[in-house]
């Protein structure tokens, strides 16, 4: 066993935030926490910050890859390393509309990564092609199709991780919904011109979540409530937060945050091949994006997912929106896990948990990451 000592920060715990602690690890997992004791090691964290380690659901590329344009385990290996200076230790590389052969790459990467034991792969989202078209964003419309057999075959095959799948919820049937959730998939709606009363249908049929709320989805209206209007009136189901600067207002954070369970609200990050990159620039699917003020657009000004790290997300939560460090810090790690249903072993720093943390300073900068008990990532 190993016993590392933390001191002279805060420290985000399951049971609160302390200015100390001794964590002992036993592979790979915390065995136990204390406030005193003896250490190995002892780590000064200079009035900064120890958070759980992040967890990001929708991570299209990162490190100059793109998902899409390798579906493969290096490919997989690629992005999460890029990620990790930012403290991500668990994520779900993210396919965006993309043809059935595509599809059944990218899913078997994913396993095929974490049969490897790729460091903070837990499993894949596949955003589309069930999309409708009148909220397309960035996405191609001519790969769009309807969900039929052979595609919910494909989805619902075991596999080593968790499998998340973004539609348009007035594009399936229940059933199928049903049938998805039913399977073990994380069905989410996004890009969806849905009513509130097809919204409410869906989620009654297994949606466990949205999207990147607002964003690609019908709005809040007052006689026509929408998607928007259901997830603010739904207690139940998660929802994505794009906290970048440009993909939402402050305003609507904070509304969402009164308006439904905090804990039902998590950071994303809608990563693109930019981050971790000195080029800010790339194709996506024949289209050139470009970042422009840390936003990633196309020719025409359309958003084209980020430029965005968990860290910055949660640096900006705590900016932008006055959310408290340890809220924003559960949004990003604590929350998704429960959304993920990984909430027994990711997500806390607590007995019994995989060693996934972050370091950070006084600033919310990444000063270190590990992920299993070893230091993946060291900040200069």
């Amino acid at each position: 066993m190993n016993r590392i000592c933390f001191s002279n920060g805060r420290i985000v715990t399951a049971d609160g935030v302390v200015d100390r602690i001794v964590l002992t690890l036993d592979g790979g997992r915390i065995a136990a926490l204390s406030a005193g004791g003896d250490a190995d090691r002892t780590i000064d964290l200079d009035g900064g910050w120890m958070m759980p380690g992040f967890i990001d659901t929708q991570v299209n590329g990162g490190g100059g890859v793109l998902f899409n344009d390798d579906p493969t385990p290096e490919g997989v290996a690629a992005i999460a390393r890029a990620h990790m200076p930012y403290g991500t230790t668990a994520m779900l590389p993210t396919l965006i509309s993309d043809d059935p052969s595509v599809i059944a790459r990218a899913l078997d990467a994913v396993d095929a990564a974490i049969d490897a034991g790729t460091p903070g792969i837990v499993g894949v989202h596949i955003e589309g092609p069930f999309l409708n078209v009148s909220r397309k964003g960035i996405h191609d419309s001519s790969k769009f199709r309807r969900l039929d057999t052979d595609t919910m075959a494909l989805l619902t095959q075991g596999r080593r991780g968790r499998v998340m799948l973004t539609l348009a919820p007035e594009l399936a049937d229940p059933a199928q919904i049903r049938a998805l959730a039913e399977a073990g998939v994380l069905v989410c709606g996004g890009h969806t011109d849905a009513t509130y009363e097809e919204t409410m249908a869906a989620i009654d049929a297994g949606l466990r979540g949205f999207t990147h709320l607002y964003n690609a989805m019908s709005p809040l209206k007052h006689r026509a409530p929408g998607v928007v209007g259901a997830v603010l009136d739904d207690q139940t189901t998660w929802a994505g937060l794009i906290v970048d600067g440009a993909h939402l207002h402050p305003a609507v954070i904070r509304i969402a945050m009164r308006a439904r369970p905090v804990d039902r609200l998590m950071l994303v990050t809608d990563a693109m091949p930019t981050v971790g990159q000195a080029d800010k620039r790339f194709t996506l699917q024949g289209k050139a994006i470009t970042v422009e003020n840390g936003v990633c657009v196309n020719a025409d000004g359309t958003l084209a997912g980020s430029d965005l790290d968990m860290a910055t997300a949660v640096r900006n939560m705590v900016a932008t929106t006055g959310t408290a460090p340890e809220t924003a810090a559960a949004m990003a790690s604590t929350y998704p896990a429960a959304f993920l249903r990984l909430d027994d072993e990711r997500g806390s720093i607590a007995a019994g948990m995989v060693a996934d943390w972050v370091t950070l300073t006084a600033g919310f900068t990444v000063t270190g990451t590990w992920i299993g008990g070893e230091q993946v990532h060291a900040g200069e």
